[in-house]
């Protein structure tokens, strides 16, 4: 396997280069959201309102980091299972969402809108939060404070390990390998 650099903000062509199984690390603005964010957005999306930043060409990272330490930039800030966002993502890929960050499997629909409109999922290691937030270099609240460790922020990060699960032709690497040591049935 080759080890990709992405660089945010990230376009088709970079979409298009990454298969899954890649191994990449991630280096720019990325922003944060988790649940309660991903209701608001697509509240304001329904009711024909705008968001309060561009999700264009953006990954965004499925993440409610802890508090900061004195001294630190940011607290833990380990993947939270993707699933949970899956009834919200497909609207926000339509709108030029490029990728996202997270932990475990996306359902159909999601997988459905990356292909039509070119988007990625990457997998962060789960468990390794205070690892992966040594890779965040900057952290600033971008909107909904008032839903603390859940506001969206937009993070300075800095390679980033990540794998790509599944590309933008809907391969998934979770299925490869279930596929690959899969005894045929008798």
């Amino acid at each position: 396997m080759v080890e990709k650099i992405v660089r945010t903000p990230i376009d088709d062509r970079t979409v298009e280069s990454l298969k899954a199984g890649d191994i990449v690390k991630i280096s720019g603005k990325v922003l944060t959201g988790r649940d309660a964010a991903h209701k608001k957005m697509i509240d304001l999306i329904d009711s024909g309102k705008e968001l309060p930043f561009d999700i264009k060409g953006q990954i965004i990272y499925y993440v409610g980091p802890t508090p900061a330490k004195p001294g630190m930039v940011i607290g833990s800030a380990g993947p939270t299972t993707s699933s949970r966002m899956d009834s919200y993502a497909p609207k926000l890929i339509e709108r030029g969402l490029k990728g996202m960050i997270g932990k475990g499997y996306r359902s159909g629909d999601v997988v459905e809108a990356m292909k039509k409109y070119k988007a990625v999922y990457f997998g962060a290691v789960g468990g390794a939060g205070a690892l992966l937030s040594k890779t965040i270099v900057g952290s600033e609240i971008l909107a909904w404070e008032e839903l603390g460790t859940e506001a969206v922020r937009i993070l300075d990060v800095r390679d980033l390990p990540a794998t790509v699960i599944i590309d933008c032709n809907g391969n998934d690497l979770y299925a490869m390998g279930r596929a690959k040591y899969e005894k045929p049935q008798k």
